[in-house]
């Protein structure tokens, strides 16, 4: 199917069901009940979701294929919002050209940043990076404010040029398709939000998804991993790997423009704090918490991630009371006072602590966790198969 093999092609399957019916899948207590505050299916959260997604599938091509750690990836997603916000201010609110835009501007950035840093390898490529991304933020910041709108952030006005724009919706849309409309779905104790900005986004990083299998799958997706193997190898048989590492790095920055487009096209908003680099160590964290160098890796990691920062952020003491309000005064306190520290502002201490859990049980990620789960269920059905076996007389 799709040129993919039969593994490939149940994961892409896997992937769109849970995309399609993430609605569903993430709202799963009824409105009203007091573990309500973990459903996550609510039209923002899910298209932050699939936007993040999309971001670390490409830093996946470029740090799980060839092994180059870049600290400088949030560069890209600025540029390409920044891009679909001027996009939006010159030409109309449709966002096919804007997204177009991101991606183009992302990768030509991509390609000077790239050309610079892959001159140098491990620890000194990560700083080289990350010394770009904080030089784009800072000019992003301050000294490119005229283009920028320094630390305001590039936004819309109704004064603005927008050549295009004609008789169409006065917000962001795609060919008349509003990209915030949405309705919602109630049935009794449950209400379900749809959103077709969510729905295009999703599509979008389906299809990104696609293209990041045959990548892997592709003899370039091979070179990259013997880049990553042995590079001194490569060189002693006469391969240099540098065109090789450079286009990773574009395709990767394109996907970082991608994500940067989508998520202006939803609140079309550019801020510089989108090219900071705790952006950048979030795209490393989804992408080792999810898997290092497998499919479904960045899509697990970067919904986890933005669940736990969306969900247990907005956990206050007093949703803690109402959890704990019928046991006695003195243990209530108690438990709120220590849960407290974990969820609210501290959250970071819980996505830390889940985080260290992962690494030390799970040096493979999430989907490591999954597979060994998988094998131990199949062992178990296997034994038991085995022991209600008749011996053969």
């Amino acid at each position: 199917m799709l040129g993919l093999s039969k593994k490939d092609t149940r994961i892409l399957i896997v992937v769109a069901i849970m995309a399609m019916f993430a609605p569903f899948i993430l709202n799963p207590f009824p409105t009203e009940s007091a573990l309500a505050q973990f459903n996550a299916g609510y039209p923002d959260l899910m298209q932050r979701f699939v936007i993040f997604g999309i971001f670390a599938i490409g830093f996946n091509i470029l740090f799980g294929l060839t092994g180059y750690l870049s600290f400088g990836h949030a560069a890209f997603l600025g540029v390409g919002s920044y891009s679909a916000v001027w996009m939006f201010k010159l030409l109309s609110y449709n966002v096919v050209p804007a997204i177009i835009l991101s991606v183009i501007m992302a990768g030509l950035f991509s390609v000077v940043i790239g050309y610079i840093s892959l001159r140098r390898s491990g620890i000194y490529f990560s700083i080289l990076t990350l010394a770009f991304a904080q030089m784009s933020y800072n000019l992003a910041y301050s000294v490119l404010s005229p283009i920028t709108n320094g630390e305001t952030g590039l936004q819309v006005y109704s004064n603005d040029p927008q050549y295009l724009l004609g008789d169409g919706p006065t917000v962001t849309h795609l060919f008349g398709m509003e990209m915030r409309s949405k309705f919602t779905l109630d049935l009794g104790p449950w209400a379900f939000d749809f959103s077709f900005g969510y729905y295009f986004a999703a599509i979008i990083m389906l299809i990104m998804f696609y293209l990041s299998i045959r990548i892997f799958r592709s003899p370039f997706g091979i070179m990259l991993r013997a880049i990553k193997s042995n590079q001194n190898r490569l060189h002693y048989t006469g391969v240099n790997p540098r065109p090789y590492t450079l286009a990773a790095f574009v395709i990767s920055g394109m996907y970082a423009g991608l994500a940067g487009g989508l998520l202006a096209s939803m609140d079309p908003l550019a801020g510089a704090e989108r090219m900071q680099w705790t952006a950048s160590g979030e795209v490393v964290l989804m992408t080792i918490l999810g898997g290092t160098g497998t499919l479904l890796g960045p899509v697990v990691g970067a919904g986890f991630i933005k669940y736990a920062e969306n969900i247990f952020s907005k956990i206050n003491e007093s949703v803690l009371h109402s959890w704990f309000h019928a046991l006695p005064d003195w243990m209530e306190g108690s438990l709120v006072w220590f849960f407290a520290r974990f969820v609210g502002e501290g959250w970071h201490l819980t996505l830390g602590l889940m985080f260290m859990i992962v690494v030390i049980a799970l040096p493979g990620g999430l989907v490591e966790g999954g597979q060994r789960l998988g094998r131990l269920v199949r062992r178990k059905k296997a034994d038991s198969t085995d022991s209600n076996a008749t011996p053969a007389e």
